[in-house]
């Protein structure tokens, strides 16, 4: 029997067929999907067949068995009609859709004896909260997990709290759970909450788990939080971010505002080069913005560094609603995301919250306006958790070591504080 789902309370979503999901990713098909592909004959549908290949083989070999769909030169999927919507579920149904699009924007991680579903924020539907309570989809939740999650799933070890310090499961949950606490039970708006967040997990990353087990666990977790909101709350004003610390988080915000369809990877050393010219002008952040991507457009960097303004309510319960997702699933850490451990993985998910507000702002000052808006924050978020937990640069070393010496300079709490403001 599949172990029970975990499902997020505070989290809606339906489709609302806008296609933005058809139109950036590569969808990588299994061997039954393909041939079910080709026995549904779309070579005689002249809106599919236009001189594009609908299924295409992965890897350079002539030999590899790797298929992923076709794409239209825009990048997006040979399937997507004019109206938005796929081909193959129109036509044959949502069982015919290969399983990776069936499953969007859902994700589902071992978590011991269960089974968390978490959702991604790249979905406009997800970000702005649309559709059916997830707590009421139970039933087709189970019907997918029963086709993605491995009969070994309970079998998975819990990721460690920091490098060389593994709990069980039932423990590392609990640091799980009072850590989303922090965010949830905060006081103020977003950028207060993931101050003090940082400061839980600092203090958890200096603590040594030998000797902490069992009751004396709880007893430790209720004293850190203690202590991370006494020390949040009685810091001055945060600190401008260092100037070190500024042209590495530009870095990584250049990551983030990538739009990395299979139509900019067929454009080869062009858009390498292009990406690489990019990446001097944000070390630099001086000059115009380069957009990398339609959604923006040139800006001066000295446009994005002013107050803009107390954020909209609006924004702090997205932003504080996308964390408490991201975590009670455990969509920051262990498999979910290049099995960091859970100190590492929240200090990198809590970098994205001053990516998104440096994208908002982008945005923002791109449409000549001075203030983030709900809709901004909304956009800018879509287009960084488009990559979270899911681009492979974010896995590497050189971005993971960026964002430890980030949390080692207290730049992550200062970055924070100063696109928050």
């Amino acid at each position: 029997m599949p172990p029970p789902l975990e499902l997020p309370t505070i989290q809606n979503w339906s489709c609302h067929n806008c296609g933005g999901c058809c139109q950036q990713h590569l969808i990588e098909i299994t061997e039954a999907e393909r041939q079910r592909i080709v026995e549904q004959h779309w070579e005689t549908d002249a809106e599919v067949s236009r001189g594009r290949p609908w299924l295409v083989r992965l890897g350079w070999w002539p030999w590899s068995r790797r298929y992923r769909l076709g794409h239209q030169p825009n990048g997006a999927c040979v399937f997507l009609d004019e109206q938005g919507y796929c081909r193959i579920h129109a036509k044959f149904g949502e069982e015919a859709k290969p399983l990776a699009c069936r499953i969007y924007p859902y994700a589902f991680h071992p978590a011991g004896k269960k089974i968390t579903v978490g959702l991604r924020f790249s979905c406009p539907s997800v970000a702005g909260n649309r559709g059916r309570p997830v707590s009421e989809q139970r039933h087709e939740l189970k019907v997918l997990e029963r086709l993605v999650v491995p009969e070994s799933a309970a079998e998975m070890v819990p990721p460690p709290v920091t490098p060389g310090q593994s709990l069980d499961w039932s423990e590392t949950l609990q640091i799980v759970a009072s850590l989303e606490r922090q965010i949830a039970e905060g006081t103020g708006g977003i950028v207060p909450r993931v101050i003090q967040a940082l400061a839980f997990v600092e203090l958890l990353g200096q603590a040594r788990f030998d000797k902490i087990r069992g009751p004396r666990l709880r007893e430790f977790l209720e004293i850190v939080a203690g202590a991370a909101a006494s020390e949040a709350a009685a810091l001055p004003e945060q600190p401008e971010p260092s100037a070190v610390g500024r042209m590495q988080f530009r870095l990584q915000c250049a990551q983030y505002a990538r739009r990395d369809t299979l139509a900019d990877c067929e454009l080869g050393w062009a858009n390498r080069w292009r990406l690489f010219r990019a990446a001097v002008r944000f070390t630099r952040g001086m000059g115009l913005a380069p957009p990398l991507q339609p959604a923006f457009v040139p800006v001066p960097f000295t446009e994005l560094e002013p107050a803009f303004g107390p954020l909209p309510a609006a924004v702090d319960e997205l932003l504080i609603r996308y964390l408490r997702v991201k975590i009670q699933s455990l969509h920051f850490c262990g498999r979910a995301y290049y099995d960091v451990p859970v100190v590492e993985g929240f200090q990198s998910l809590a970098l994205v919250i001053p990516v998104v507000l440096f994208l908002a702002r982008w945005l923002a000052v791109g449409a000549g306006r001075r203030q983030l808006t709900l809709d901004d924050v909304t956009r800018a978020l879509n287009i960084a958790d488009h990559h979270h937990g899911y681009s492979p640069a974010f896995g590497q070393l050189n971005f993971r070591a960026r964002v430890r010496m980030l949390a080692q300079t207290q730049d992550i709490s200062r970055l924070t504080a100063w696109y928050g403001r």
